[in-house]
């Protein structure tokens, strides 16, 4: 198959929209198949390239003044490439996939990563619509998708493209006991509870460290928020680490606080990494937990419940040591490959139902020096 996959960037940012793309880029290509991506660019594309996916220059932005530019540029690269399927993840690639062509010879996949937006409802244009979780699923079948084109594929990343022949990165030496978690700094990953439940803790446990592993638009706010509750001596921000896998390697307990989760990337790296998982019951969380099996589940924005769950597993090595083996437990359907022999045979499906379409005549028109088609 030809499969073109649309994002608004490939910037290694800890973006899980953009990670998990990368990784179905990525395999799909090792497969045999001829893959490209268009974006705006950035620090995957040398990844990409090593796995014979071809990138384009294709900007996406919601600005009005954009639109013929994009559409210029969406058709020029339809007419090199006649994909079979064009797979949006994001909100612009999905309109400018299901409008911008007058004679669409392509199937339109469209994967929902971030429900909880309100532009998540454009993604119901795609012939199939793809959520993360069954959450995610049935939160679009009330706004209106119809359930037969709706179809669930949870997020994976075990055996990652993007960690391949890399080695273990060296040992950040983290302080015992510790909480660990990689989450963007913001309000909707509930790193502000995190503190709270922290600082609650620590009356109890003194000794303990908080590794906050991440960035993100509500740093500074929650720098704050860990002077105000005296625990800033014992809670470290990193800031975004690209690999973090040495610090879930070193976790005594990893934390998911968000309030809203459709189907956390971090959850599945936190499982082949043996942590015991405390997260909160929302969305997507559950079912990448085994409904609580593979770790703690806890009410979002509840600090007192959170503080509770890692007081228990701080003080009980037995209970942590379970609650680990169990996270490893069962993992299979989180590998990368998984994920993309689901996605191929989706789209194989897709295709068969809606039946032949014409195929398009590549023109081989050369890309210029920078990637952008001309």
């Amino acid at each position: 198959m030809k499969i073109v996959h649309l994002a608004n960037h490939v910037r290694n940012t800890g973006n899980g929209i953009v990670n998990m793309m990368i990784d179905l880029a990525c395999l799909q290509a090792d497969a045999g198949h001829e893959v490209t991506v268009a974006s705006s660019g950035g620090g995957f594309e040398e990844l990409l390239a090593r796995h014979g996916v071809q990138h384009i220059v294709l900007r996406q932005a919601r600005e009005p003044w954009r639109i013929p530019a994009m559409l210029a540029g969406f058709n020029r690269l339809l007419a090199r490439i006649g994909p079979d399927v064009v797979h949006a993840h994001m909100m612009t690639g999905a309109l400018l996939a299901r409008f911008g062509s007058v004679r669409r010879e392509y199937i339109l996949v469209t994967t929902v990563h971030n429900e909880f937006q309100k532009s998540a409802w454009l993604m119901r244009f795609g012939d199939c619509v793809v959520a993360v979780s069954e959450a995610v699923g049935a939160s679009m079948s009330r706004r209106g998708v119809p359930r037969q084109r709706i179809h669930v594929i949870r997020n994976g990343t075990i055996g990652t493209p993007r960690f391949a022949g890399v080695p273990m990165p060296a040992s950040p030496a983290l302080a015992h006991p510790n909480i660990v978690t990689v989450a963007g700094m913001s309000q909707r990953k509930g790193i502000q509870d995190l503190l709270r439940a922290f600082a609650q803790l620590i009356t109890r446990m003194p000794g303990a460290s908080l590794y906050l592993v991440g960035e993100g638009p509500d740093r500074q706010a929650m720098e704050a928020l860990a002077e105000q509750l005296g625990v800033a001596g014992q809670t470290h921000f990193t800031g975004f680490i690209a690999n973090p896998r040495a610090y879930l390697a070193e976790a005594d307990v990893f934390v998911l606080a968000s309030h809203k989760e459709p189907g956390g990337l971090v959850l599945s790296e936190a499982r082949e990494a043996g942590c015991a998982i405390v997260a909160t019951r929302v969305d997507g969380n559950p079912e990448m937990l085994d409904g609580g099996e593979a770790g703690l589940l806890v009410p979002p924005a509840a600090p007192e419940a959170l503080a509770a769950a890692l007081e228990v597993l701080m003080k009980d090595e037995d209970a942590r040591r379970t609650l680990a083996r169990r996270a490893r437990h069962n993992i299979e359907s989180f590998s990368a490959a998984h994920v993309c022999e689901a996605y191929l045979s989706l789209y194989e499906r897709t295709l068969d139902a809606l039946g032949p379409r014409p195929a398009a005549v590549p023109i081989r028109r050369p890309a210029s020096p920078d990637g952008v088609v001309r």
